[in-house]
């Protein structure tokens, strides 16, 4: 007699999964999951070189180091906590996520139930009657350092000792408490003023050897375990020898460059966000790293003016918004002429449309590697090598 088989099991399915609109793959092996994300990334950046396979997850789940959930109230009454609907402001409940780091869940769903004997109110975006808006919490996987930050339409938070008291009696391992004031009818979630309630005002994170100090507005990868993998292999793919003049764009609290300056001569970050550059000089400090250096501007013109000024670099990192990078700063790029770009990419079809230019201007697809950094989500990270063509007119050999 045939032995019967049973069926591999599929992954539980979130209950809200459709209307919260943040994971496409919900019910769907992980396998399959990589094998739909390796068709796509070879569908749209094939032309331009080979796709290697997809680095994927160990552990797939629960992998989100920073947690969002906006708060309002149900037609009852009730104060409920999640996200927003997809493609709407309508508040979908939250109680588990699968993706999202457990011990962060916690913390928001306890913030929910103290809510009301706190007498604090929810805040409503049609009237802009209530207090509090948002919940951020985000959590330094290797140090377990935990920030909570509370998104609020006024600075006046009543009774705020008490309540980050009773907060931290449930969770001692709450390391800070910030109180982020957002009183602007806005779609973004942080306002630009922080006060701090409890503890330093930002948490540490190890990452690459490296320690990160995060604020509440920093831009940190929400998967350090892949974001390892993710610039580990950017830096092997920078060919560094210590003899490297590195440029860091985008480069945020300075997380890559900060990990290539032991293996380049000089590296120089530029970023926006003067709060990220902020913590981009600290943490080169507390690394004890003298050799990196960081500026707050845009990347593009500041380029243009190292090219002004007859200045050269090596190699460029890139790590731009997932709506990938503008045609200003990759001329700009361009003019300063850098053997190598490593291009790191969180949109593939924007790094496609990046990668054409570039290829149009002097530059070489040669390596191009996949890192999953988001489980049941149809999105992907890109580590992407671009070499200087020789020519008449370059003195350097692209270094394969």
């Amino acid at each position: 007699m045939e032995e019967k088989r049973e069926k591999p099991q599929l992954p539980e399915k979130c209950k809200v999964w459709k209307k919260c609109g943040g994971c496409q793959f919900q019910g769907v092996p992980y396998t399959e999951q990589i094998k739909i994300k390796q068709k796509n990334m070879n569908k749209l950046l094939k032309k331009y070189g080979n796709v290697k396979p997809i680095i994927g997850m160990e552990n797939p789940f629960y992998y989100r180091n920073k947690v969002h959930a906006v708060f309002d109230r149900d037609k009852k009454g009730n104060i409920i906590c999640g996200t927003y609907e997809a493609g709407t402001h309508r508040v979908v409940p939250v109680e588990e996520c699968m993706i999202e780091d457990k011990t962060s869940q916690e913390i928001i769903r306890a913030i929910r139930d103290m809510l009301k004997s706190f007498r604090i109110k929810t805040y409503d975006e049609d009237t802009g009657y209530g207090l509090l808006r948002h919940i951020l919490v985000r959590r330094g996987f290797s140090t377990d350092e935990i920030m909570v930050v509370l998104v609020v339409a006024s600075p006046i938070f009543p009774s705020k000792n008490n309540f980050v008291k009773a907060l931290r009696k449930k969770f001692p391992q709450i390391s800070t408490v910030v109180l982020n004031v957002n009183d602007k009818k806005t779609s973004m979630v942080l306002g630009e003023r922080d006060i701090v309630l409890y503890g330093k005002g930002f948490i540490r994170d190890r990452l690459c050897g490296c320690t990160f100090r995060i604020s509440p507005q920093s831009f940190y990868q929400v998967n350090p375990v892949q974001t390892e993998l993710l610039y580990k292999t950017a830096i092997e793919y920078a060919g560094l020898g210590r003899k490297e003049r590195v440029i860091d764009a985008y480069c945020g609290i300075g997380t890559i460059g900060l990990v290539a300056a032991g293996k380049a001569r000089e590296v120089i970050g530029i970023e926006l966000n003067k709060n990220a550059v902020r913590d981009a000089i600290v943490n080169a400090r507390e690394n004890k790293i003298t050799n990196a250096r960081f500026y707050q501007g845009d990347a593009g013109e500041f380029m243009e003016g190292m090219v002004s000024e007859g200045e050269r670099a090596d190699v460029v990192f890139m790590d731009p918004p997932r709506t990938g990078s503008t045609e200003k700063f990759l001329t700009s790029m361009v003019k300063l002429g850098p053997s190598r770009i490593v291009y790191i990419s969180c949109g593939p079809d924007t790094l496609a449309r990046d990668l054409e230019f570039l290829t149009k201007h002097g530059y070489v697809t040669r390596k191009i590697q996949p890192v999953d950094m988001f489980s049941f989500t149809e999105h992907c990270e890109i580590v992407c090598l671009l070499t200087k063509q020789f020519t008449e007119r370059t003195s350097t050999i692209a270094i394969l």
